[in-house]
């Protein structure tokens, strides 16, 4: 096995090797234009770097954040990467394949509506059928990265040593900066742009106000535009950083392709010696898109590849899905730039606290404590035919408990069996508790609502119009599947209370 490894390294170190001295044509930018581009991102790095109290100073900043982008975004226009036409590279992908070893006879690339790229099956397949298999040789992976002209610059970049997304992010872009990257075939077949937050404007995030998914949309633009500005100001100062092929052509531009490439397409998998997981690009495999179901990706360690098995049974000339795992559509906006409608693991975050100012805080506070529980934090109310997990449940009966009902629950020892009934649904602490916990719940639901600026009914309708960009729809459905989260779980709060009046009146 060690030997085995030390050839893969060996491979890995070649493949990353086969570069081109010079990258491609670019119009490299003027003096002035540099030090502009300079002054810009220094300013940009202290902005993005002071610490902000949670709160609305946190999208208050954004446009301002945005406004300093958009300069150093124009300026550096001509400079920016152009990304081939995927279409004409499907027929060098597929032979880069093939050459690899990759076995693609069961298999077709195709542009689906709607998704976009996607697999087709050629043939029949069965549910467990193997039809991606993808070999570690042809993965960019942090290894690749460190076998590349990064190398000094990770051994000397106490973040890049921290975080192995931004070292595949920069060796993606210097790979395709290089004319004879191993690579190739793979980097012209990746988009030239996508649909997470770092490519929408100020505008089109607006029409998520009142959803918890705005400031997270926000905190990944102002993260990413920190990143940047650091990484520029490294790219141009630090001696490490001379030779590589992006030093005079670090775009913001390219860097949120790059950033976005590998958060909306990165996956796990065993570092060659089999001690760790590292991050890695699989080539083809990330090309699936996703729907309900289960993962069924695995890597073979014994025979160092990656393999994809069907979900389910999918017939020939059918787009073969898989699992991406269990995230809320605000999840995958974010981090995968889409929205699935029939998402089965959809969420809503809802923040909920004691106020101090109740005369039962301690008492409520230490009983929390009991369950590993804070008295302010974020719950998720979910999707389905039940909106509540034990623990949000848990924190309404104690949160609208009276001091009778505590009295009550801590007369006899708390053991753990009558902690966790405080989840359970169908163990009431009190009838009159019962009742305070499911008015509360459909309450805030109904309130929650409301933030948004359109109802439920009028983003439906606003879907159907042909008034709004790709962006501007998938936030609009998102803040509609989180309407209809609400909705679900104030209609079950609903239900709930009129089974307990039903019990009262049956009594």
């Amino acid at each position: 096995m060690g030997k085995k490894n030390k050839k893969q390294k060996d491979a890995a170190a070649a493949a990353a090797g086969k570069r081109a001295s010079t990258p491609p044509e670019y119009k490299e930018l003027s003096k002035a234009s540099k030090k502009e581009v300079m002054e810009l991102a220094t300013k940009l790095l202290e902005f993005c770097s002071k610490p902000i109290a949670p709160g609305p100073k946190e999208i208050e900043d954004f446009p301002e954040i945005n406004s300093m982008v958009e300069k150093i975004r124009s300026i550096q226009t001509e400079a920016t990467y152009t990304q081939p036409e995927r279409e004409a590279c499907i027929p060098a992908f597929i032979e880069w394949l093939n050459n690899s070893k990759v076995d693609t006879s069961a298999i077709e690339i195709e542009n689906f509506q709607h998704v976009g790229y996607g697999i087709k099956a050629t043939k029949d397949l069965k549910e467990m059928d193997p039809f991606v298999i993808v070999p570690r040789k042809i993965m960019i992976t942090t290894d690749t990265a460190r076998a590349s002209g990064l190398d000094a610059l990770i051994a000397e970049d106490k973040i890049l040593q921290a975080m192995p997304s931004i070292v595949l992010a920069l060796h993606l872009l210097c790979e395709r900066r290089s004319t004879e990257s191993f690579w190739k075939p793979y980097l012209d077949m990746l988009p030239s742009g996508y649909t997470t937050p770092l490519y929408f404007s100020p505008e089109e995030l607006n029409l998520l106000k009142g959803s918890p998914a705005y400031k997270d949309c926000v905190n990944q633009y102002r993260n990413i535009a920190r990143q940047y500005a650091y990484f520029y100001r490294v790219l141009q100062n630090h001696p490490a950083a001379a030779k590589l092929p992006i030093k005079d052509c670090f775009t913001y531009d390219d860097y949120r392709w790059a950033v976005s490439t590998v958060m909306t397409r990165q996956n796990q998998v065993p570092t060659p010696d089999g001690e760790r997981l590292t991050f890695a690009l699989i080539p083809l495999w990330d090309m699936c898109n996703h729907c309900n179901g289960t993962i069924t990706t695995d890597y073979n360690v014994e025979e160092d590849c990656s393999e994809c098995f069907a979900l389910r049974d999918f017939t020939k000339g059918e787009q073969i899905m898989i699992f991406y795992g269990a995230r809320s559509n605000a999840e995958l906006l974010i981090h995968s730039g889409f929205v699935y409608p029939d998402n089965e693991w959809d969420r809503i975050a809802v923040k909920l606290g004691i106020s101090k100012g109740d005369p039962l805080f301690d008492r409520k506070s230490d009983l929390l404590m009991k369950l590993g529980l804070e008295v302010s934090r974020s719950f998720f109310i979910h999707r389905g035919r039940v909106p509540l997990d034990p623990q949000i449940l848990a924190f309404l009966r104690i949160f609208c408990m009276t001091d009778e009902n505590l009295k009550d629950f801590q007369s006899a020892p708390l053991t753990e069996e009558k902690m966790e009934s405080l989840g359970d649904v169908s163990t009431p602490v009190s009838i009159e508790n019962e009742e305070k916990v499911w008015s509360f719940l459909e309450t805030r639901s109904a309130l929650l609502q409301k933030a948004y600026d359109t109802t439920a009914e009028e983003d439906e309708e606003l879907l159907k119009s042909s008034d709004f960009n790709e962006n501007q729809k998938l936030l609009i459905c998102l803040r509609l599947c989180e309407k209809n989260v609400l909705l679900s779980a104030q209609t079950f709060a609903r239900t709930m209370k009129e089974k307990l009046t039903m019990k009262e009146n049956k009594d």
